[in-house]
């Protein structure tokens, strides 16, 4: 059976390359432009690409765990 192209070894290598470079732009970018920083913490290098990070770490996370409270069996809706 052919896999499909997210789960070919050539294609997450790919996509996690892709991903490194989309961070490391995002996170200098904030060199370009001016924030308006409320607390002292807001004003660290980075900081808005470190809490974007862990808030997907923390959406992730949770869905798994919220996946596990709500399965249900396999044979749920047979009669």
């Amino acid at each position: 059976m052919k896999k499909n192209w997210f789960y070919r070894k050539s294609s997450i290598k790919k996509l996690c390359a892709y991903s490194l470079i989309i961070l490391i732009v995002v996170f200098f970018v904030e060199y370009f432009i001016f924030l308006y920083p409320h607390f002292d913490i807001e004003r660290l290098f980075g900081f808005y690409a470190f809490l974007g990070f862990l808030s997907c770490i923390a959406l992730i996370i949770f869905a798994k765990l919220f996946g596990i409270l709500i399965k249900r069996k396999d044979d749920y809706y047979d009669l």
